[in-house]
């Protein structure tokens, strides 16, 4: 049996983030099995039930806060922590904890797979000292791993002329999010999910849809910055706009996804996002921000937009493309993003 350490998550059981999903279904994909055993690192920061397993997978708790600028301390802590344990294989999930990676590949034999997420030094909510230590901190990651996995076709290439490294691409399952036993009877609302983050061109959709008279449901955190607050005050006053708090009941979730006539998705960062596969599953249309990410995921099959005019003419017009834009999401989502498929690209890796 193969021992499988993973660092880089809040931890689980997942309540939210993309990885956080991926460490999900892939231990839980593994339960059962005589072939790995997972270690999982979690942040115990005020958490009041600790386990000592979920899904088999045994759970290790580090008492520090896994966001923001205490990632850095707590991804590299429990790098430390998992050198006395050699580990087989080790997967580390970001790169924020990677500075650490030529110490500890000088005293550990373990296989290194690292899954640099969507070159998060390029996001605009870090300031210009956090981008370049995320910068530098990919760079050791590339160096030091034994695999590199990029989630998009587009951030393999980033890497490949970055660094003239080969990565392998293996993206996220969004068959989790939905439910096969379930009949949606299509309501007249377009859906839109994400947090709510500049580089998301959320002022970008909200505006679209003040120009025209479709409803538009948009689930976010709202509250939780003065861009999202201020967002939140501006356009509420539009009355085919609900602005909805973060849901994290997944029936809830599969019942607004069921039912929405289209998707609207702008992220234009990140690689290949979770809510946007998750969607897919769901064999609805979707509009796209047009960056090669998006365009990579949905294997140029959605509708794309670039700007809010762009977005309330599409919204108008593109009536006739919808039906056959659904059936390919659904298609793709099947061939390309189920967890089964994606845990066993992950073991191939150990």
């Amino acid at each position: 049996m193969k021992n499988v350490h993973v660092v880089g998550i809040v931890g689980i059981p997942a309540s939210y983030g993309g990885f956080e999903s991926l460490v999900e279904n892939l231990t839980k994909f593994n339960e059962g099995s005589d072939e790995y055993r997972y270690t999982v690192y979690c942040s115990g920061y005020n958490v009041k039930e600790k386990l000592k397993y979920h899904n088999d997978a045994r759970l290790k708790y580090i008492p520090i806060k896994a966001n923001g600028v205490w990632s850095i301390f707590y991804d590299i802590v429990s790098l430390l922590i998992s050198l006395r344990e050699k580990p087989d294989s080790i997967l580390i999930l970001g790169v924020s904890g990677c500075v650490i990676l030529p110490f500890y590949r000088f005293f550990s034999k373990a296989k290194v797979i690292t899954n640099i997420d969507g070159l998060e030094w390029r996001r605009e909510k870090w300031n210009t000292l956090a981008k370049s230590f995320l910068k530098f901190s990919e760079k050791i990651a590339v160096k030091y791993s034994d695999v590199i996995v990029a989630d998009n076709a587009a951030i393999s290439d980033y890497v490949k002329q970055e660094y003239n490294v080969d990565s392998r691409v293996i993206a996220y399952g969004g068959d989790h999010a939905y439910s096969s036993e379930r009949s949606f009877d299509t309501k007249d609302y377009a859906l839109a999910l994400c947090r709510i983050e500049p580089e998301n061109n959320v002022q970008m959709i909200l505006d679209a849809f003040t120009k025209t008279p479709f409803h538009l449901k948009f689930i976010g955190n709202w509250n939780v910055s003065s861009f999202g607050i201020d967002l939140k005050k501006k356009y509420s006053a539009y009355k085919n706009i609900e602005m909805i708090d973060p849901i994290y009941d997944i029936r809830e979730l599969v019942k607004l996804r069921g039912e929405c006539r289209y998707y609207v998705h702008g992220h234009s960062a990140g690689g290949t996002n979770p809510s946007l596969v998750e969607i897919m599953h769901f064999e609805k249309p979707i509009f796209c921000f047009d960056c090669s990410y998006n365009r990579s995921t949905t294997e140029n099959k959605a509708i794309y937009f670039s700007d809010d005019n762009d977005l309330a003419a599409l919204i108008s017009t593109a009536e006739l493309r919808l039906a056959d834009n659904a059936i390919a999401m659904g298609e793709i989502a099947r061939r390309r993003y189920t967890w089964d498929i994606i845990s066993s690209q992950y073991e191939k890796l150990y």
